[in-house]
């Protein structure tokens, strides 16, 4: 069976940050890891799987033979990939890569400090899709939102204990969070069972977060929306996330924002259009017209005589403004563009049917745009007959 793509194993784009594969097969590994999914081969198969793809895709020489010649280069000994410089590379070294996680301490990761794993977690960020209407993109705004999520508990300040009391060290790990058992010629790390992990313990939980630092509530919070904003547009609150487990920092909140479609402007970044109907005659004889502006203002415009149907007007300054920018400033605002739409009457009367065919009968070269499409189906019809 053919080998997965190892960006694919880990759920990143082939583009990912050291850090952002870092993360991904951190939350991987603790899906899969066989503590939880005892008794379980598609688990155990799948952790071995995500442990081999990041041990390729941590090592910067690896990832990049990765990146150019695929699995095949790690393969009977295939060119893309060779650390040492007999072409052999480095068996000690790639060795010391794929136990790094699992040895950290023996490979000299962990400070010599006798410290553990930290007991506190950062709380995972949020996203928040929020609608908001094109006047509020153009002027700004100010909106409250109701956001679901987890905060500090208030009864232990965050500590999981009762009373704020700090968690003592695990006895069973000695606060690493691992234990090791021998099995032949290695030495296999595991999971504490007695703290999961954590490397403290907290001997009186909190009865109302029971344990855990945080609780679960709804949060009201007032968002700044700049002017300027488009459909598309992220905006960072820092720490308004998820709170973490056991006093860790606060994940962020994202906020990702979506224009609604106007009734009367189309937009495109920051140039705005409308559609203007015109009677006929305006558009014969030329005049003026009044058209809405998205600051809630009127503008006339000069209709030219002889307008045809999607002709395009310009008003300057009266479209968008560029984002983190008020409207108004000379320059940075985007146009206003009008189409005119010539609307023919309907409805006539028998008065008005009359001045049209007298019209008709007595026009000239009124129509160069009639006349010069039958001159083409004429020459047309004549090349056929030639």
């Amino acid at each position: 069976m053919a080998k997965r793509d190892y960006y694919e194993v880990l759920g990143v784009t082939r583009g990912a940050s050291a850090d952002e594969i870092k993360k991904a097969y951190r939350t991987k590994a603790k899906q899969l890891h066989p503590d939880r999914n005892k008794d379980c081969k598609v688990s155990e198969e799948s952790f071995k799987e995500v442990n081999e793809a990041y041990d390729c895709l941590k090592d910067d020489q690896k990832k990049a033979a990765y990146d150019r010649f695929g699995h095949a280069a790690f393969e009977n000994g295939g060119g893309g990939f060779s650390r040492g410089g007999n072409g052999q590379g480095d068996f000690g070294s790639a060795f010391a890569d794929v136990f790094e996680d699992l040895f950290g301490d023996m490979m000299g990761r962990r400070g010599g400090n006798g410290g553990g794993r930290s007991r506190a977690s950062r709380g995972q960020d949020l996203r928040y899709n929020l609608r908001v209407t094109l006047e509020d993109a153009f002027t700004g705004a100010q909106k409250t939102i109701n956001v679901p999520g987890s905060v500090a508990c208030g009864s232990c300040k965050g500590t999981g204990a009762e009373g704020a009391v700090e968690p003592t060290t695990c006895p069973t790990c000695s606060g690493m969070g691992q234990v090791r058992a021998s099995q032949g010629f290695f030495t296999v790390e595991r999971t504490c069972p007695t703290c999961n992990g954590q490397g403290q313990i907290v001997k009186n939980p909190c009865k109302e977060c029971r344990g855990a630092g945080r609780i679960e509530k709804e949060r009201t919070l007032s968002v700044n929306i700049p002017a300027g904003v488009e459909t598309g547009t992220r905006i960072r609150l820092a720490g308004e996330g998820e709170a973490g487990m056991r006093g860790g920092p606060s994940g962020d909140l994202y906020i990702f924002i979506e224009v609604k479609d106007h009734a009367i402007f189309i937009r495109d970044g920051r140039m705005l259009a409308c559609q203007v109907p015109v009677s006929m005659v305006t558009a014969s004889l030329g005049g003026e017209i009044e058209v809405p502006t998205i600051d809630g203002g009127r503008s006339r415009v000069k209709v030219p005589p002889g307008t045809q149907s999607g002709k395009q007007l310009r008003l300057r300054g009266k479209g968008m403004p560029p984002l983190r920018h008020g409207p108004g400033m000379n320059g940075e605002a985007g146009d206003m563009l009008i189409e005119l739409a010539v609307e023919t009457p309907v409805n006539l009367t028998a008065r008005q049917r009359d001045i049209l065919r007298e019209f008709e009968a007595i026009q000239a070269d009124n129509s160069p745009q009639t006349q010069g499409f039958f001159q083409k189906i004429k020459g047309f019809w004549d090349e056929m007959k030639g």
